[in-house]
């Protein structure tokens, strides 16, 4: 709009010539009026020699746009983290999970969505998610960017029932995206603690936290071989590892629809027992280890013997006690001396706490008599350690004795460092090295299990009642930490992580080997900067760094009275503008 004077209108009128090779630039103040019905122009005034903002500020009042004298009229109406926000869900929208959760957008998925990046940005219970996105208590700019601003937590609750009913189309989506015949699979197992009360599924069992006072959960993760996410299986607490087997591979067979897969199980899971009567009738491929007493076997039976690797740490062996199998022998010397000095360690340890039972016998006051007595004394020590078998225990009515089995010790020290992998997967298709890399890939899993349990997206404590929010809980935290894999994949250059993994796979001498780091990761470690300077973070520190991007709410009030808001995000810092275009993200309003 133009400013009227007197019925004309009145402009800057901006015109360009180049002469001689240079470009000059004409800056005229007009007036427009009509004679005759015919527009004329008048040329009022040249402003050419005004500065370049003072022309502009003029152009823009004679439009009628109004201007304020600094700090007058205009004020930051409110301030809401933004940046993290823009980065996690662009991540979650760049990697399709919306169409994964939902192929079509509904208050469901909505919320779904806002609690897989509430997740990732602030890890806490499901009232305290409802409060962080609403419009009066909002902590980021969440709920605004995604329109939830008004919830409470039984929506949200309702939402995870939602989720949970849709678990298996979803992993079918995810299987279909980054699984297929011939694909590896890693599975392992882990658990939680639960503080909830009346959930059938929280049984006391193998306390994997540490935590034996509670109950816990257990829950089955499935991986692609490069560690990302694509199914969770939540079982009772007293489920013991193994049996969680079959529900898996009914899930691949059946849901999935995968005729051969690979499965790559630690020898925890994938048991003889299980490979015989769950594993082989469906005709899956598999990769795990032998458990010790099995090596032992094989090293009584000489097809496993130190002479094996004078020259070499890898050897295939054939047993006719594994008909049909592959056996990949390896021995790690620097693994040999870490469990030989902790063997040592925890000898040395069960002595001083036997020689104290030992002192308690003799004693002239109140002394420890009886068998039953001492030997429960003896157990807890034993029990503790685990050091009894090493150990030979005379027990009396009246005392105790005790002294190493130095056979035993050196029986067992002659496979320190020594590991078996066993596996069905015929030669033409793994070598040797890639069967024994296969499995050492269920590290990539035990790394998912300490993001999902650690402080990145805190799956513990576990506090829902019922059964179906107990099992969308884990859901939840699985589909934020897929999110979570596609990030760090995107941001390793500015993580304290490993960005040329082939280049590290390459400077093994071994894959029995430790592994190596690049010399661009050896470099960061050492600077704590990336070579174009900017400072290392962890994955939960550059994502408070990017919360410092922030949105305001700007208000304008003009002289006439006038009120008008907008929105206007903080300028990115240059760290900040590195992780966004990593990640393909545009920081936008």
């Amino acid at each position: 709009m133009t400013m009227a004077m007197r019925g004309q209108a009145v402009h800057v009128a901006t015109t360009r010539r180049e002469y001689k090779g240079k470009v000059y630039e004409t800056h005229l103040l007009r007036r427009t009026y009509r004679e005759g019905g015919k527009v004329k122009h008048q040329t009022v005034g040249n402003i050419s020699h005004l500065p370049p903002d003072v022309i502009e500020l003029i152009r823009g009042a004679l439009r009628g746009e109004t201007y304020v004298r600094p700090g007058e009229g205009l004020s930051a109406v409110r301030s809401l983290p933004h940046g993290h926000v823009k980065a996690v869900l662009g991540t979650v929208r760049k990697t399709g999970l919306e169409e994964v959760i939902a192929s079509r957008r509904s208050r469901e998925r909505d919320l779904m969505v806002a609690m897989v990046v509430a997740r990732l940005l602030s890890p806490c219970s499901k009232l305290s998610t409802a409060r962080d996105v609403s419009r009066e208590t909002a902590v980021s700019t969440l709920g605004q960017e995604l329109g939830v601003e008004e919830v409470d937590e039984d929506e949200l609750y309702e939402a995870m029932d939602w989720l949970v009913g849709g678990q298996r189309r979803i992993e079918k989506k995810l299987a279909a995206r980054h699984l297929g015949n011939g694909s590896l699979v890693l599975y392992d197992v882990s658990g939680s603690y639960y503080t909830g009360k009346h959930c059938p599924l929280a049984q006391y069992g193998y306390p994997r936290d540490g935590k034996k006072k509670f109950p816990q959960i257990v829950y089955g993760l499935l991986c692609t071989s490069a560690g990302c996410p694509v199914g969770v299986e939540v079982f009772s607490g007293d489920t013991a590892d193994s049996t969680t087997l079959s529900a898996q591979i009914a899930k691949v067979r059946k849901r999935w629809g995968l005729t051969r897969v690979v499965l790559v199980g630690d020898r925890g899971l994938l048991t003889t027992a299980r490979i015989e009567e769950e594993v082989k009738p469906a005709e899956l491929d598999w990769i795990t280890a032998l458990r010790a007493p099995a090596i032992q076997k094989l090293a009584d039976d000489g097809v496993v013997q130190p002479s094996l690797f004078d020259k070499r740490d890898l050897v295939e062996v054939y047993s006719p006690d594994y008909p049909g199998e592959r056996l990949i022998a390896c021995r790690n010397p620097l693994l040999a001396e870490e469990r030989a000095r902790t063997r040592e360690e925890l000898l040395q340890a069960t002595e001083r706490e036997l020689e104290k039972i030992v002192l308690r016998t003799k004693r002239q006051k109140r002394p420890l008599r009886g068998r039953d007595k001492i030997g429960i004394a003896v157990g807890k020590v034993v029990n503790r350690y685990k050091m009894g078998k090493h150990f030979l225990l005379e027990i009396s009515e009246g005392g105790f004795s005790y002294r190493r089995d130095e056979a035993r010790i050196v029986r067992e020290a002659a496979l320190d460092g020594l590991y078996v992998i066993r596996t069905s997967v015929q030669g033409g298709e793994f070598t040797p090295e890639g069967a024994v890399r296969a499995y050492k890939g269920l590290a990539l899993v035990e790394r998912a299990f300490r993001c999902m349990k650690g402080v990145d997206l805190r799956v513990r404590p576990v506090g829902h009642w019922r059964e179906r929010r107990v099992r969308a809980h884990v859901l939840l935290c699985m589909l934020a930490y897929y999110v979570e894999w596609h990030m760090r994949r995107a941001l390793a250059p500015l993580l304290f992580s490993e960005e040329q993994k082939e280049t590290a796979e390459a400077l093994r001498t071994s894959v029995v080997a430790p592994a190596r780091r690049s010399p661009s990761a050896q470099r960061k470690a050492s600077r704590k900067r990336t070579d174009e300077g900017h400072p290392l973070h962890s994955f939960r520190g550059l994502l408070q760094n990017l919360g410092t991007i922030v949105r305001n709410t700007m208000r304008t009030t003009s002289p006439s009275g006038q009120v008008a808001e907008f929105p206007l995000v903080t300028e990115p810092t240059p760290l900040q503008q590195e992780a966004l275009q990593l990640l393909g993200i545009r920081l936008g309003s």
